[in-house]
C-alpha cells in the first residue's frame, strides 16, 4: 500500500533547502581551508563499514546509536557510521603508516538511531580533525587551538572552553580497587550529577574511607581557575597518576591563557563523556545561546591498536549543521548575482553563456514554453540582451 503523505521524513531526519545548503557548503569550504592551512589533510571515510570497525575504541559508546544491516554479498554485519573517528584512526594506522605525526581532517554526514535530547537531529554532519603520533601536551594544545580557530572562522563569538581529564577518575578507581561493575555504576552516577545517589553508592563500597571521600568530592571540583588548586589540595592523598593528570591540566591551562588571554576557561573533573575511549585531557566548547557543547574532543591514545598499530592520538569534532545554524543570521550570504538568458538556439548566445560561466558567473537560461518565463520570476538580477547582434549583460531595473 502506498504510504500517505509520502513527502514526510523520518523523525530527526531533515532536508537542507537551497539557501541553507548554500550557507552550509560555504562554511564547509571555509573550515576545510582553515584545516588545510594548519597542515591537516582531508580524508573521506565510507558511509557504511564493517560493524567491528565502527565499534572500535570510541565506537563502543555508540553501539546503540549505530544502524546495523547485513551485507548481502558477504553475510557480514555492517553499520552506518554514527561517528567518523574510528574510521579516521584506521586510515592512519593501516593505510598511511607514517612514522611522523599525521594530521587528518574530515567532514560528512553520520546517522544515529536516536536523536540528541536537545538538537533532535539524527543526521549530524560531523566535521573534525585528528592528530596522530605525538603524546605530548603540545599536540593537545594544537588541536584545542585549531578547534578555537575553527569556531572563530565560523563566526562564533563568546566561546567558553571547559577542560577535564578522564585519567583522574580512572586512577582513583584503580587505586580503590573497584570492580568493572562498581566503576561503571559510579561513572553513570557522575554523568547524571546525582550526588545523593553517589554518596549512597560509594558508602556501600568496601574501600578505604579516604578514597571514598575523594570519589565523593569529584562532583565539587568544577569551576574557574582556582578549581585546580582546590583539586590539588583535596586529592593530595591520591596516587601519582592523579597528580600527573592535574599537572597536565595546569600546564595546558597556562599555555591557553597566554595564547588566548580573553578566553573564559573552566574545569570539570567529573566530566567523563567519552570515558571508555578517552585516555587523557578532554575539552568542550560552549556558547551562551546553546545549552550543550558545540564542539568537543580529547586524547584517545592507542585506538589504532586493533588496526595493527597503536598510536597516540588527540582530536575534536563538531556538527557542521549546528555551527551553520548558530551563525547564519549574523553572517548573511552575499546577494546571489544571477544572469537571465532567454530561450534561444542562437549560437552567439550559447557562446556568450559559456564564456560567462567559465568566468564564474551564474547564468540561468529559460526553457521553451516554461511557466513564469521572465527574469524577475526566476530571481535574476541581470539579463542577457542582444545589442547589434552581440549579447551583453544588462542590470535589471
Amino acid at each position: 500500500m502506498r504510504q500517505k503523505n509520502s513527502w514526510l521524513l523520518p523523525d530527526g531526519i531533515e532536508e537542507v533547502l537551497p539557501e541553507d545548503a548554500r550557507y552550509l557548503e560555504n562554511l564547509r569550504r571555509t573550515l576545510l581551508d582553515v584545516f588545510a592551512c594548519w597542515g591537516y589533510e582531508l580524508v573521506i571515510p565510507p558511509f557504511i563499514d564493517y560493524l567491528d570497525s565502527l565499534l572500535t575504541g570510541s565506537g563502543h559508546d555508540l553501539e546503540l546509536q549505530t544502524f546495523k544491516l547485513t551485507d548481502q554479498l558477504s553475510g557480514e554485519m555492517l553499520g552506518v557510521r554514527a561517528d567518523m573517528t574510528p574510521q579516521v584512526a584506521r586510515i592512519d594506522a593501516h593505510n598511511l603508516k607514517h612514522s611522523a605525526p599525521t594530521r587528518l581532517c574530515y567532514v560528512g554526514t553520520t546517522l544515529h538511531t536516536l536523536g540528541d535530547s536537545l538538537e533532535k537531529t539524527r543526521s549530524p554532519m560531523q566535521i573534525g580533525a585528528e592528530l596522530y603520533g605525538h603524546k605530548g601536551l603540545e599536540s593537545d594544545l594544537e588541536v584545542i587551538s585549531l578547534m578555537l580557530e575553527m569556531l572563530a572562522m565560523a563566526g562564533l563569538q563568546q566561546v567558553h572552553l571547559d577542560l577535564g581529564h578522564v585519567g583522574i577518575f580512572r586512577a582513583l578507581s584503580e587505586q580503590a580497587g573497584l570492580s568493572a561493575g562498581e566503576e561503571a555504576a559510579i561513572f553513570d552516577i557522575l554523568q547524571r550529577k546525582a550526588r545523593p545517589e553517589l554518596k549512597e553508592r560509594v558508602d556501600s563500597l568496601s574501600i578505604d574511607n579516604t578514597l571514598k571521600t575523594l570519589l565523593l568530592k569529584l562532583p565539587e571540583l568544577n569551576g574557574g581557575r582556582d578549581t585546580l588548586k582546590k583539586a590539588a589540595d583535596i586529592l593530595a592523598p591520591a596516587n601519582s597518576r592523579v597528580k600527573q593528570a592535574l599537572a597536565e591540566l595546569e600546564a595546558i591551562a597556562g599555555k591557553l591563557e597566554l595564547a588566548f588571554p580573553d578566553l573564559p576557561l573552566s574545569f570539570d573533573l567529573a566530566e567523563l563523556r567519552g570515558y571508555h575511549y578517552h585516555t587523557g585531557v578532554v575539552f568542550a566548547a560552549f556558547v551562551p545561546t546553546v545549552g550543550r557543547e558545540i564542539a568537543r574532543g580529547g586524547r584517545y591514545d592507542n585506538i589504532g591498536a586493533v588496526f595493527g598499530r597503536a598510536r597516540p592520538a588527540t582530536g575534536f569534532s563538531a556538527d557542521l549543521k549546528v555551527l551553520s545554524m548558530l551563525v547564519k543570521d549574523s553572517l548573511p550570504l552575499e546577494p546571489r548575482q544571477l544572469i537571465f538568458a532567454p530561450a534561444s538556439d542562437d549560437l552567439a548566445l550559447a557562446e556568450t553563456i559559456r564564456d560567462l560561466r567559465a568566468r564564474g558567473c551564474c547564468v540561468l537560461q529559460a526553457l521553451p514554453g516554461q511557466a513564469d518565463n521572465s527574469a524577475d520570476s526566476m530571481g535574476c538580477t541581470s539579463a542577457l540582451e542582444q545589442d547589434n547582434k552581440t549579447w551583453v549583460v544588462k542590470a535589471l531595473a
